[in-house]
């Protein structure tokens, strides 16, 4: 599997893929090692995606939110303890750059409250709202939820409908792109 491949070409692609199956068989079965040989370093992938993060520029947004993932469940940290607080940070740089999962865990955090960030259900519909704007269907459906049972938000069933219709769009739009999906689109 030395070299480059051309993923604009079909036929190299299945090649590349057929060869990659063989080998993480091969590992996995023969081996006994599910990882395939290929051991995750998080805490190395942790300070990639930070430094990508601060740098700015075109990756930068999706490195931020993956620095917050690795921050939030602790297996980038040196000490291995989840901490919200940076998550929180990391998320907010990329919810701010548009990035919806960003957005979409950031009103995870102040749904549920976490270690240092207390429950804030202003904050939790801020982020719902802005998620589902980006287009992500379960920011929509909690946002809806919030509206349908007054939760932190006065109660206002027209929202609520609102709200649930753009989740049903968007889940309908995901299934019609899912479908016509083609190789080398």
């Amino acid at each position: 599997m030395a070299g480059l491949i051309n993923f604009e070409d079909e036929e190299e692609v299945k090649e590349y893929l057929d060869n990659l199956g063989v080998e993480f068989s091969f590992q996995c079965y023969k081996e006994k090692d599910p990882d395939g040989g290929l051991p995750a370093d998080l805490k190395t992938a942790y300070n990639c995606f930070l430094k990508s993060c601060e740098k700015g520029g075109k990756k930068s947004i999706d490195a931020c939110h993956n620095t917050g993932l690795l921050a939030h469940d602790g297996r980038g940290n040196d000490d291995e303890k989840p901490n919200a607080l940076l998550a929180r940070d990391y998320y907010s740089k990329a919810c701010d750059g548009g990035f919806a999962p960003s957005c979409f865990n950031l009103s995870a955090i102040y749904l549920q409250g976490a270690s240092g960030i207390p429950k804030d259900m202003n904050q939790a519909l801020e982020y719902s709202l802005k998620a589902c704007d980006l287009g992500h269907i379960w920011a929509c459906a909690n946002a809806s939820r919030m509206y349908k049972l007054g939760d932190g938000v006065a109660k206002d069933d027209a929202k609520a409908e609102t709200l649930k219709n753009r989740a049903k769009d968007l889940h309908k739009e995901q299934q019609a792109a899912t479908r016509s999906l083609t190789f080398g689109e």
